[in-house]
């Protein structure tokens, strides 16, 4: 019986992995069937790199190279802001703070992580826009900047969490063994435990981007949605996801502009493929 239960979660388990992959499979297969038929009327490279986007004129101008520059700005915020702070957290939560601030911080983050983006979007159009307006005495706080210091702050439970995990997994010989050689608490951590936990740290960074770059609700709220090619933080944008978002409901079925949607939807399937590959190998990376 007990050779039985074994063998029947076992073959439950492989299923369930097998089950996963082809779901993926069977998701980019349908975006594909969807989005390669805009291409029979528009030119790959004019869909990739054309400068405007207006869909419903005539005829339509199906250009999404501002959506990828504005999703890739408001990344680019979102990382520059969340990084640092995410992997200071880390550092203080693994090897600083005393044990039960060390268990408080970390059930805090992951509540924080389980906060619906449809409520940090909110938040943020209520207190984070009439800020940016105010101190930057820019036209809109709906910016590139909005969305990227919101972004930054739901990335952040992601960075922290794994990249805690990497520091505390590394094997304690290391930090005994630079305390023997009389190594300072920080210059332990600088240059025995950071390095040593380089590989989870990369992986939880690119994790954390990946989180950043298929948001949705929270961008669509606060970042302007204006389809222009984007020159600074301060301006409105518009990103690959908020536009799914905000024009899939409302497009014909069939039409040129809902094959477009679709092809969009590839463009951010590859984005975060390899964004999540990227993350994979240096997660399993071992000097």
């Amino acid at each position: 019986m007990r050779r039985f239960k074994e063998f029947l979660i076992e073959k439950l388990i492989l299923f369930c992995g097998l089950a996963s992959i082809i779901f993926v499979v069977l998701i980019f297969l349908f975006l594909l069937r969807e989005g390669l038929s805009v291409f029979k009327d528009v030119p790959a490279l004019s869909f990739l790199f054309g400068k405007n986007w207006y869909p419903i004129s005539e005829p339509p101008q199906l250009g999404i190279l501002p959506l990828i520059l504005g999703s890739l700005l408001v990344t680019l915020g979102a990382a520059i802001i969340s990084i640092p702070i995410g992997v200071a957290c880390a550092i203080y939560i693994a090897e600083v703070a005393p044990g039960k601030l060390k268990e408080t911080l970390k059930a805090g983050i992951e509540l924080l992580a389980a906060i619906p983006s449809v409520v940090l979007g909110f938040i943020g159009m209520v207190t984070l826009v009439p800020w940016v307006k105010q101190v930057f005495g820019v036209p809109t706080g709906l910016t590139a900047l909005s969305g990227s210091i919101m972004l930054a702050f739901m990335a952040m439970p992601t960075i922290v969490s794994i990249a805690e995990d990497a520091l505390y997994s590394v094997p304690r010989t290391y930090k005994e063994g630079a305390f023997a050689l009389g190594a300072t608490h920080w210059q332990t951590i600088r240059r025995v435990m950071l390095p040593a936990a380089s590989s989870g740290i990369l992986a939880a960074v690119m994790l954390g981007i990946g989180r950043v770059i298929g948001e949705t609700m929270a961008v669509m709220m606060i970042t302007g949605n204006a389809a222009v090619i984007p020159t600074s933080f301060l301006q409105p944008v518009r990103t690959l996801t908020a536009t799914i978002a905000a024009e899939m409901g409302e497009t014909v079925v069939g039409s040129e502009h809902y094959f477009a949607l679709f092809a969009i939807g590839i463009v951010l399937f590859v984005i975060s493929f390899f964004i999540n590959v990227t993350a994979d190998l240096f997660l399993h990376k071992r000097k």
